[in-house]
C-alpha cells in the first residue's frame, strides 16, 4: 500500500528466490537471513553476482557483526533489524533502490569498527613486510647505490637524474619504511 513500491513477487526459500529475481529483475529485493534450502548471505551472493543491477536488502533479527560483515562482503546494499519501523524501513527502501547503500546506525558502527580493525591490521602488516616490497623499482635502484656508497651528485649522474630527483626517491623512501635517516635506511636494506 506504500506509493512508489510495488511488490512483484514472494519466495519460499534462498533457492526460489534467486529463481524469481531472475523472472521478475526487481529493482530491490528484500531477503531474509535465515531462509530453508539456502540463507540470505549465499542468496545475496548469487544474485549479486548474476543480476548485479538487483540491490539487495537484508532483513534480519541477527545484530551480529559476523552476519553483517558477511552480508556487506555478500552483495548487500543495506542491512535491516527486524524490529525496524515502517518508516525505515521504506527509507532502505528507496535509498538502495538509488544505488544507495543504507544501514541504521548500530549497523553502521559494526561496519565501521570493523574496516577500522582491517586498516589497523594492514597497517601493522606493512610494518613487517622487507624493505623492497615497499618501495618501486627506481627506489630499489637508488637505494642499491646508496648501500654502495654512492652521494646524491654520483647517483643523479650515473642514472641521468637531477640531485633534486634522487633526493625525492631518497626522502619517499624513507617516508614509507619510516626510517630515521639514510644510516637507517642502509640499515633495512641490508637486514
Amino acid at each position: 500500500d506504500e506509493e512508489g513500491v510495488k511488490v512483484v513477487g514472494e519466495a519460499s526459500d534462498g533457492l526460489d528466490a534467486i529463481e524469481k529475481v531472475g523472472i521478475l529483475l526487481p529493482n530491490v529485493v528484500i531477503l531474509d537471513l535465515t531462509m530453508p534450502k539456502m540463507n540470505g548471505i549465499e542468496a545475496a551472493k548469487a544474485i549479486s553476482t548474476d543480476y548485479p543491477s538487483v540491490k539487495i536488502l537484508i532483513f534480519s533479527m541477527h545484530n551480529n557483526r559476523e552476519y553483517i560483515i558477511n552480508s556487506v562482503e555478500n552483495g548487500a546494499s543495506g542491512y535491516l533489524l527486524k524490529d525496524t519501523g515502517k518508516e525505515e524501513l521504506m527509507r532502505a527502501i528507496k535509498v538502495v533502490s538509488e544505488g544507495r547503500k543504507y544501514f541504521p546506525p548500530e549497523i553502521s558502527e559494526v561496519i565501521i569498527d570493523e574496516l577500522l580493525a582491517k586498516t589497523t591490521v594492514e597497517v601493522q602488516d606493512d610494518k613487517n613486510r622487507p624493505i623492497f616490497q615497499k618501495i618501486t623499482p627506481k627506489e630499489k635502484q637508488i637505494l642499491g647505490m646508496i648501500v654502495q656508497g654512492y652521494n646524491s651528485r654520483e647517483i643523479a649522474d650515473k642514472l641521468f637524474l637531477s640531485i633534486r630527483t634522487v633526493d625525492n626517491h631518497r626522502a619517499n623512501m624513507m617516508k614509507k619504511t619510516q626510517a630515521k635517516n639514510t644510516a637507517d635506511l642502509v640499515k633495512m636494506a641490508i637486514g
